[in-house]
């Protein structure tokens, strides 16, 4: 297995040196380290699917997430904002949540005053509404103000370092993920994945409403880099580029590297055997005294977090964040193919799959162009007519290639290319 691997990675090896021979320097960095951001993604899907089987189809949510997150951070601060009344007003819309979560905690608790039954249910239900009126008291004028002109248009950043935000993006993925587990969690594999799409949908739509806050479909740039820009050196042109991007891609590599060893570590002592018990086998777990529940909200935690980090890294790259940008195919289910195709449960082939089935996807245009030209020039020189509309079909032959490579590989491999190797003791 150690020998295939080593075989594999010595032919992505060859190919990201035809591709930046063949498509240039500049163009190739930039590939690598988004494919650097998409591998510790992919990491974060294999640990709850590979490790714990989860169905996690929500990914584009927590990759917005992430990108909120290190904008939120560190985008320049808009002293408009500050200088108005807006502060003040989220401030008691702030007031009026937690107000609001504490009426609807204490109508949980209201079997403790001798409230059950179909009262309680009567009771809490009550709280919600009447919590949900008081935050939409608070949260409506201040949102409208803040989007006015005397209330700076929206919230801005913090202006803090970029790696910050990374990390902000992590927590606030795992935040969310820990509220989303112990509402899924309970559920079959098929309703789990339909519940995280649903989930994914739903703060898609919140990030791209919420003007005052993510600027919505008005998008923010440039996201500051959290290494030294082109600018910052000398000379400038292309060593310049290739400088910058190197640095962040060294960073990128960094970031993925204490990931794999983080999860290798945990993977290979007693919570990792108890993972894989409990992904073969839940029913056998529970008869065993495990928290079968608890163990599969911690790995769903722990993999969103990843997805955090890598979202708010490929924001930061890009250095835009556009809501509008986030599709399913893109931010989910390339995601998935990624892990099928590595081979799930092993993080050297998410890596291995993560890295390679972005360059398809990111080659396919231009190569199915050039071989469209080509076509087109002889069909034209035959007297056949040249083929229309060239450059919407090449970007159609992406999803083409992708499912190509998926049947290759789903029939050679099933597994996967570097599937999971399991150690039986005795």
């Amino acid at each position: 297995m150690i020998q295939r691997s080593l075989t594999l990675f010595a032919g992505l090896f060859a190919l990201i040196l035809v591709i930046g021979w063949v498509m240039g320097l500049p163009f190739t960095s930039s590939r690598l380290v988004e494919a650097a951001a998409y591998a510790l993604i992919a990491l974060g899907l294999n640990l709850q699917w590979g490790y714990g089987g989860l169905f996690n189809f929500g990914i584009m949510g927590f990759l917005m997430v992430g990108g909120f997150a290190v904008t939120f951070i560190s985008y320049p601060v808009n002293p408009q904002f500050w200088g108005a009344d807006g502060p003040w007003l989220l401030g008691r819309a702030l007031l009026a949540f937690f107000a609001g979560a504490l009426l609807v905690l204490a109508a949980r608790q209201s079997h403790r005053a001798g409230i059950t039954g179909k009262w309680k249910t009567v009771l809490t239900v009550i709280a919600w509404f009447v919590a949900y009126c008081i935050y939409r008291s608070q949260i409506d004028p201040a949102a409208a103000y803040i989007e006015s002109d005397a209330g700076g248009k929206w919230v801005g950043g913090l202006g803090a370092h970029p790696v910050l935000g990374w990390l902000f993006g992590g927590v606030l993925a795992a935040a969310i993920a820990y509220f989303v587990g112990k509402i899924s969690l309970g559920l079959r594999t098929d309703y789990l994945a339909i519940a995280t799409i649903g989930i994914s949908e739903i703060i898609r739509a919140l990030i791209k409403n919420m003007d005052w806050l993510t600027r919505g479909t008005l998008t923010v740039s440039p996201i500051p880099w959290p290494v030294p820009l082109p600018d910052a050196y000398a000379g400038g042109g292309q060593p310049a580029l290739l400088l910058a991007r190197g640095g962040f891609l060294l960073l990128a590599i960094a970031v993925l590297a204490i990931a794999i060893l983080l999860i290798s570590r945990a993977y290979a002592g007693p919570w990792g055997r108890m993972m894989r018990a409990i992904r073969d086998n839940h029913i056998a777990s529970a008869s065993m005294g495990k928290n079968v529940t608890a163990r599969q909200l911690e790995i769903f935690v722990f993999g969103s977090v990843l997805m955090g980090i890598g979202g708010a890294m490929l924001v930061s790259f890009v250095q835009i964040f556009d809501p509008s940008s986030y599709q399913p195919i893109n931010h989910t289910f390339l995601i998935w193919v990624m892990v099928i195709v590595g081979g799930a449960g092993n993080n050297w082939g998410a890596v291995f799959g993560a890295v390679l089935i972005w360059l398809i996807w990111v080659i396919s245009e231009p190569l199915a162009k050039a071989v469209f030209d080509v076509v087109s020039y002889w069909s034209s020189t035959a007297g056949w007519g040249a083929i229309p509309d060239i450059e919407a079909r090449s970007a159609q032959m992406r999803v083409f290639v992708l499912g190509l490579v998926i049947t290759i590989a789903l029939r050679f491999a099933p597994k996967g290319l570097i599937p999971e190797v399991v150690r039986r003791e005795g």
